[in-house]
């Protein structure tokens, strides 16, 4: 009965981590039947429901969540006490479920990932590359990078590196528009927004004490990608305020031109960041340490 319950907690894991009963039963090579068997076993087991089932999606419950989270924890310490018995402790398996915005995931992290994987070949990864915020408990992910604020005190966060944001715009644009000499002769421009940004069309500096100062801007076009803005900005568009990790190509190869420096934000951490330290794998914990030390190494 101890495994029947063990395998029914990590069908119930592996179901709200896919969202779905028949992705579930996909993974684990078992069939759908089998799968909806051993959720509703479990269920009958706590005498509670786990998952609300309807003819097109199921969602978890308030309990189911709670069990969720603890079961997490369970399963990770076993993998962990397994590992250790076996002698594996040192190799890190499994798969890292993770997700980081498209604009740094492509180009910095996609090396870090290749580089982690020629030295721990028996780790796989999911990679979801999204600019929107991701819930990790609610979405069954392992791991996200971040930048700025983490938006759930709850996680834990390592810092891998910084970013600043430059306000950056074509040298033609600035020819027949003028150059801006404080942020606040920014309201008068078009500025290029960003759909993520922590505060909708406000961008940040510091004035000349040092403190911080939000300019409220509204420009042309509005969009939800990065590098598109940069893009965009580099044609002659309008001004973009972009992180120095999408800014820096545009800049060196002159498409672009920084301004307002003297007015320039503090720079922001970039983190890992992971739901809770409790039921940390060695998988994650190996791999953000790697991060750590990868990214240490990085000039810029």
């Amino acid at each position: 009965m101890a495994l029947d319950r063990l395998l029914a907690m990590t069908v119930f894991v592996k179901v709200v981590e896919q969202g779905s009963f028949a992705r579930a039963a996909e993974r684990m090579n078992m069939s759908t039947s089998a799968v909806s068997r051993h959720v509703a076993e479990l269920e009958a087991h706590l005498d509670t429901r786990l998952l609300n089932r309807t003819t097109r999606r199921i969602s978890i419950t308030e309990s189911g969540q709670a069990f969720y989270e603890r079961t997490l924890q369970l399963l990770a310490d076993l993998e962990e006490a397994e590992a250790a018995a076996s002698g594996n402790n040192a190799k890190p398996r499994g798969t890292i479920r993770l997700t980081c915005s498209i604009n740094f995931g492509v180009p910095h992290l996609a090396p870090a990932i290749g580089a982690f994987q020629a030295r721990y070949p028996e780790v796989l990864f999911d990679v979801s590359a999204s600019d929107r915020f991701v819930d990790l408990v609610e979405e069954g992910l392992d791991l996200a990078i971040r930048i700025g604020d983490l938006g759930n005190p709850n996680l834990i966060a390592r810092k891998i590196g910084q970013m600043r944001l430059i306000t950056c715009a074509s040298a033609a644009y600035l020819k027949r528009y003028g150059t801006p000499k404080r942020p606040e002769d920014l309201v008068t421009h078009n500025c290029l927004t960003y759909e993520y940004s922590p505060v909708k069309n406000q961008w940040p500096f510091l004035d000349r004490q040092g403190n911080d100062l939000k300019v409220h801007v509204k420009g042309s076009v509005h969009a939800n990608n990065g590098e598109m803005l940069a893009s965009l900005a580099a044609e002659g568009i309008g001004i973009a305020h972009e992180p120095d990790f999408i800014a820096d190509p545009f800049l060196k190869a002159g498409r672009l031109v920084a301004i307002l420096a003297k007015y320039q934000p503090a720079p922001y951490n970039i983190y890992a960041v992971y739901p809770s330290r409790r039921h940390l794998s060695a998988k994650v914990r190996t791999f953000v340490d790697f991060l750590v030390s990868h990214f240490s190494k990085m000039p810029g």
